[in-house]
């Protein structure tokens, strides 16, 4: 059930029973199995907690280094949990530099969970606070501060390391699922890093939701916090781009783009009066509510499904792609070879995730693991590519238990 292949002879001579093992570890802490996100305000994260042997430990998934968005993702143990003798189980705090020490799980609820450390005095460094940052930052950011020349980069670097480090303490952790995947969406759902300009690298989770696919961020920044929607793509409206000597005008491009723009707009508006329309109409029906309901709802997934099979079938196998000048990019190894774009709109805020609003852009689809984003306001491109690991027990239940999750993500960060 939980992939524990142990010698049985060794759990012998330890002391350590199969049943100690499955009833004092494996099914005590089944709960906290899986993809969880941890609550460090706006910067979230991805923490994966396995079976790994004897041993159940919780992984932290970090980004690679900005801007290499194609590297691995890198990956620390945050806390661990094993028998050391037959009476109870040991939980250890595996944070800072001293390795394992005492520490506490508490299980709050199903989707819920929190940690503590009991000897935070391992947390700290010989040389101080200073010291702390500087092995922070070459494991964060792979440089030191010296290497970053931009002040309001600095500033993020830094203001990240002091907000987080107030969290090596207590932890409370959210579970999230991979999002379901269907035979008509796009390219395989799943989560993906990306770039995030002076932010660095940020994981996204795309979905597909009908006629819209979503980019939730699992990671974020003071801007647009973790658990926000930070892109939408809108699979209804595919771009033709120009030329490849035209599309390095970005003037030709906002031009393209801001006419879907204007278009969507009325067919919403249009869609609002259909509506309102039909509800005046169907209150005056004498037919059931529930049949003129069923016939609403056959003939929207038909729409859905005959828009995205007219953009699969019209779209060629690949196009040269280059960014407009003036588009600024922090990865120049994007692809210069694209299958198709679509029309989406991208959130941007004022630091404290003030004055959010959501601006036109370029979703971008290399293959079946990389996509990007122009944001046509910010003239600004973001590459993001698939993140290829075989996470456990991460599958939702349902679609209706993922589309709950979102939403709860989404209200907390807000």
């Amino acid at each position: 059930e939980y992939g524990v292949c142990e010698n049985l002879r060794k759990l012998e001579i330890t002391g350590v029973s199969c049943r100690d093992v499955y009833a004092k570890l494996l099914h005590r802490y089944r709960h906290i199995l899986g993809l969880w996100q941890p609550d460090i305000g706006p910067y979230g994260g991805l923490l994966n907690v396995v079976v790994d042997g004897l041993f159940i430990i919780g992984w932290m998934y970090l980004p690679p280094h900005d801007p290499h968005v194609d590297d691995p993702m890198r990956f620390k143990p945050l806390f661990r949990i094993h028998l050391m003798e037959r009476k109870c189980a040991t939980v250890e705090c595996m944070y800072g530099h001293k390795g394992p020490h005492n520490g506490h799980i508490q299980i709050v609820k199903k989707d819920e969970f929190s940690t503590k450390c009991n000897q935070t005095d391992h947390h700290r460094m010989s040389g101080g606070r200073q010291e702390e940052f500087r092995t922070w930052l070459r494991e964060e950011w792979g440089r030191t501060l010296e290497d970053i020349f931009h002040e309001h980069m600095q500033e993020l670097i830094l203001m990240k390391f002091i907000y987080t480090s107030q969290y090596d303490n207590c932890l409370t952790y959210r579970r999230i699922y991979l999002p379901p995947s269907s035979p008509d969406d796009l390219i395989k759902p799943g989560l993906f890093k990306g770039t995030y300009g002076s932010h660095g690298l940020e994981i996204v989770m795309l979905s597909f939701h009908g006629k819209k696919a979503k980019g939730t961020k699992i990671t974020g920044d003071p801007n647009i916090p973790a658990g926000q929607q930070t892109v939408e793509i809108d699979l209804a409206h595919p771009l033709q781009l120009p030329d490849i000597e035209n599309l390095r005008d970005f003037s030709e491009l906002s031009r393209i783009v801001l006419e879907v723009q204007e278009q969507v707009r009325r067919e919403e508006q249009e869609e609002e009066h259909r509506q309102e329309e039909e509800d005046c109409s169907q209150q005056a029906a004498s037919q059931p509510a529930a049949k003129a309901l069923g016939g609403e709802g056959a003939e929207g997934e038909e729409t859905a499904a005959g828009a995205k099979g007219t953009t699969q079938d019209k779209a060629p196998a690949s196009q040269p792609f280059v960014l407009p000048m003036g588009v600024i990019s922090r990865n120049e190894d994007y692809p210069r070879t694209c299958r198709i774009c679509f029309y989406g709109t991208g959130l941007i805020a004022g630091h404290g995730f003030t004055s959010p609003e959501r601006t036109p852009g370029v979703f971008v689809l290399f293959d079946d693991d990389r996509f990007g984003f122009i944001w046509l306001e910010l003239k600004s491109f973001s590459l993001y590519s698939r993140i290829k690991v075989s996470f456990q027990n991460a599958e939702a239940p349902s679609r209706e238990a993922f589309d709950e999750m979102l939403k709860n993500i989404q209200s907390l960060a807000t």
